[in-house]
């Protein structure tokens, strides 16, 4: 199996890579990995990706990073295996609220890679064998700080957990047909600022370690 490690920043695997390095379990199956670095937000995660697949096709890629939660009840550390995303913040204010690209009847909500406006993973027997809990998710370009937005994309996409990449995974595996998960480990809870509040070493910590026994167990 020839597996894509895709995360936006580097400090956010370093753990696994540090191990990679110096295991041999990965040795002994017919397994190899690449790491791609991808930079922050959605518009360098898709390029990035993309220009990627048009040199190596993976039989599976794996995105890993830390988000925020939408739920106080979350334990920051917590890991989950996003099932759906969307670009939440494609649309337009209004008076009225906030109406995305479909609202806008710019795009249909069940044009490929769209299903009912949410980019949806189909490989759920890969999503099962992370034995991870499940949560859907919104990407973002802009970090929600207001408590109406973050309302909003309860309420529109039952939202549990944002990012700035996934829906760019999503979007882009989808369109080739290539099997991925997306794996989250929340740091934060969204629209708190104070970054005392905020837990990345643990994060990174909990990430790491479940993206070590997945990968290891492939």
């Amino acid at each position: 199996m020839h597996c894509l490690l895709v995360a936006s920043t580097a400090a956010e695997i370093t753990p696994f890579t540090e191990h990679l390095a110096g295991t041999e379990k990965l040795d002994h199956i017919d397994f190899d990995i690449d790491i791609l670095i991808t930079g922050v937000g959605s518009n360098a995660a898709t390029y990035n990706l993309t220009r990627y697949l048009q040199v190596k096709r993976p039989d599976l890629v794996i995105q890993a990073g830390v988000a925020g939660c939408f739920s106080a009840k979350t334990n920051l550390g917590t890991v989950f295996a996003v099932t759906h995303d969307v670009f939440a913040d494609q649309g337009v204010q209004e008076k009225s609220g906030f109406r995305d690209i479909f609202d806008l009847k710019l795009a249909s909500p069940n044009e490929l890679p769209y299903k009912k406006g949410v980019l949806a993973n189909p490989y759920g027997s890969m999503v099962k064998r992370t034995r991870l809990k499940k949560a859907r998710a919104v990407t973002v370009n802009e970090i929600t700080t207001q408590k109406k937005k973050s309302a909003y994309y309860i309420e529109k996409y039952r939202a549990e957990v944002e990012s700035m990449e996934g829906a760019s995974l999503h979007f882009v595996c989808l369109q080739e047909e290539i099997t991925f998960l997306q794996i989250r480990c929340i740091s934060n809870l969204v629209g708190e600022r104070n970054k005392k509040k905020w837990n990345l070493p643990l994060a990174i910590e909990n990430l790491n370690k479940e993206l070590i026994r997945l990968l290891e167990s492939l």
